[in-house]
């Protein structure tokens, strides 16, 4: 993978790689499910692995592999939404993020609970001067307005002077007081809404959730949609639960695209009723999701 080249970074443990299903199967199916404009991108996908049993499963799917030790830390189960060994993980995908900038490489970070269905890069702002461009749970209508809701699971950054500060400066606060026991996503808007991305002269675009949509905010329209995150959810079996759905409502809408059919269900997603209840489950909140198909536009 050349300097040049679309780089394509995720991070997987041993519980995203097991299981009859697993999240790394569906995240690789995704490319396929995409066609053409997809299949691709794998040769240009960095499968960061943080414990030898997701190395070796990566190795044996013929991935680009990294092993990724961190002395005297466990990070091969599940690591539940905020916990604290979910919380150590974010914070070391972090800095090697920032060591990847620092090597002059241009990237883009994923999440594997993300299911990529048509090219992102084809809907990425080419323009140079733009030194991130990052996903949001919702978006108030603005891609410049600092109080869109951030979301830290796919992101494009730029190496550049600026970027390489501000992955110092994020990382730095992992054990500043302020900031103790929130997650690395919760530290970085907290930076960006006391000025930091200001301070440094960043340009930084909020994506449309109309093309890298989650199950937080339901892209409107699967003709155009390119991403999809299980974001908005609490745990491993709910997110491949509904995102097997997911993969099942995209197949139903390519057959039907590709027969010029139309039905009362093509062009809806599927209520995302395995996360609504991780929620009710294990906690007390409120989901953040509303159980509702929304129509195309």
């Amino acid at each position: 993978m050349g300097k040049n080249k679309p780089v394509i970074i995720a991070l997987v443990n041993k519980a995203y790689v097991e299981g009859e299903i697993s999240m790394l199967s569906l995240f690789l199916e995704s490319f396929w499910l995409g066609g053409e404009n997809t299949r691709y991108l794998v040769n240009h996908l960095l499968l960061v692995t943080v414990d030898q049993t997701a190395f070796e499963r990566c190795k044996f799917s013929r991935l680009h592999c990294y092993r990724l030790v961190t002395d005297g830390v466990d990070f091969g189960g599940e690591k539940l939404f905020m916990s604290s060994d979910f919380i150590k993980m974010m914070w070391r995908r972090t800095l090697f993020l920032g060591d990847v900038l620092k090597r002059s490489y241009n990237f883009v970070f994923t999440d594997t609970d993300v299911m990529w269905l048509n090219n992102p890069f084809l809907r990425l702002s080419p323009d140079e001067n733009e030194d991130m461009q990052i996903s949001s749970d919702q978006l108030y209508g603005d891609p410049w307005f600092e109080k869109n809701l951030m979301n830290t699971g796919f992101y494009y950054v730029r190496s550049n002077n600026k970027t390489i500060a501000l992955f110092d400066k994020w990382y730095q606060m992992k054990d500043n007081s302020t900031y103790r026991n929130m997650k690395e996503q919760d530290v970085l808007v907290s930076l960006m809404r006391n000025g930091l991305f200001r301070e440094l002269g960043m340009k930084v675009r909020f994506l449309e959730t109309l093309y890298f949509s989650g199950f937080c905010e339901d892209s409107r329209d699967m003709n155009v949609v390119c991403t999809v995150h299980a974001n908005c959810c609490r745990s491993l079996s709910a997110k491949v639960f509904d995102l097997t759905v997911v993969h099942q409502d995209w197949r139903r809408f390519k057959r039907a695209t590709a027969k010029n059919e139309t039905s009362p269900t093509v062009g809806y997603w599927s209520g995302h009723t395995g996360c609504y209840n991780s929620w009710r489950k294990n906690s007390t909140k409120k989901s953040k999701i509303q159980q509702k198909s929304i129509k195309p536009s």
